[in-house]
């Protein structure tokens, strides 16, 4: 990851997909705060963040990872720019 955007806002901008804690997430809204939802097995777990918050995170270069606090503990979200998601197989399959 030689291009790393200066802040998360930048990175979430370009991001199809993140991975949080550990869980990936295709469902994520970047508005007047930042709404992670993800499935962990049948368990539907969901983060917000704040602007602040956003703001406020750092890049953990040695984990090519961004860390953001929620006020109850810090989070590792990595930003994937370049997700394939199943609607990307089936446009493709209609236009072949």
């Amino acid at each position: 990851m030689t291009d790393t955007p200066a802040t998360l806002l930048a990175a979430l901008e370009a991001a199809q997909m993140l991975e949080i804690d550990g869980l990936h997430a295709f469902d994520f809204v970047l508005g007047d705060e930042l709404r992670i939802e993800s499935m962990d097995g049948r368990e539907r777990k969901v983060w917000r963040f704040s602007q602040a918050q956003v703001q406020a995170a750092t890049f953990d270069g040695d984990l090519q990872s961004w860390v953001i606090n929620d006020s109850n503990a810090d989070h590792r979200i990595l930003c994937i720019a370049d997700a394939f998601a199943p609607s990307d197989a089936e446009d493709e399959d209609e236009q072949g």
